[in-house]
């Protein structure tokens, strides 16, 4: 392995952000695409409990298991060597202090660097829980797929003041409680840039705008594949000029690391 192929690690993303780097984050649910991902200048890949749109055909994240994610997680991690693999504890899999452990420990052992949950509130004593268990997490805000039913879909979040108060007073709640990064999934841009602004760990957005510290899509979405489900504004289809799936890599690579993407057509206001 070369110098530059040192695999990432958890103290890596604040040195990056530090260094005003941006990461590239995509979804990977199998080795195959996750080696092409990882060749191709990838830094971190989320196992995403998104299977279940994309890959298992369900309408929601919810029927996902535990037992899907840590199957999914290994299969990734075997096709990766450079890029830090997150895997997402998957719906009520994060419900209690113990369960959470249970299920992230599964995922770490499968091969996950760190486990992402959905949420603060009464999740912020399981981040806790975890991160004093040597558990790396990631937490993700704001539009919370696993949320749509009391949402009634798929919503922007934050757009009123008291909201958007709320997100910003999460994300400070949910790093003090020792979460490493934050996803920012559906909020208006301006909302994200000062939540990132204010946050003591990197941020990365998805329908968040430009300002996050790094970006992330579904991978079928940056390919431009039909999942059967109703495009977002956020997403862009890099296979179109990248003319092959490596090529759509490494295009939305350089789009993110130099601010090209996502541009005000993919953002919220």
């Amino acid at each position: 392995m070369s110098a530059d192929a040192r695999p990432l690690t958890v103290p890596d993303l604040a040195l990056a952000r530090a260094e005003g780097r941006r990461l590239a984050m995509l979804t990977a649910y199998d080795a195959g695409f996750a080696r092409t991902c990882d060749a191709n200048g990838v830094d971190l890949l989320l196992v995403g409990d998104s299977l279940g749109m994309v890959v298992q055909g369900h309408g929601s994240t919810l029927p996902v298991t535990v037992d899907d994610m840590a199957y999914h997680t290994a299969c990734v991690a075997r096709g990766i060597r450079r890029a830090l693999l997150v895997s997402d504890l998957p719906f009520q899999a994060d419900a209690t202090r113990e369960r959470a452990l249970d299920a992230a420990t599964r995922l770490l052992q499968a091969g996950a660097a760190m486990a992402k949950l959905e949420g603060a509130g009464p999740k912020l004593d399981v981040v806790r829980f975890l991160a004093e268990r040597e558990i790396p997490v990631c937490s993700h805000l704001g539009l919370t797929p696993q949320s749509v039913l009391r949402m009634g879909g798929f919503k922007v979040q934050g757009r009123e003041a008291a909201a958007a108060a709320r997100l910003r007073e999460e994300a400070l709640a949910v790093a003090e409680a020792g979460a490493a990064l934050i996803v920012l999934e559906g909020v208006p841009a301006a909302l994200a840039a000062q939540i990132t602004a204010a946050s003591p760990v990197p941020t990365i957005g998805i329908g968040a705008g430009p300002h996050c510290d790094g970006q992330v899509l579904v991978l079928h979405d940056m390919l431009g594949l039909d999942s059967g489900h109703r495009r977002p504004r956020f997403v862009k289809d890099f296979l179109a000029e990248g003319g092959s799936v490596a090529g759509a890599v490494r295009a939305y690579v350089a789009a993110v690391r130099d601010g090209s993407f996502p541009a005000a057509e993919h953002s919220y206001s």
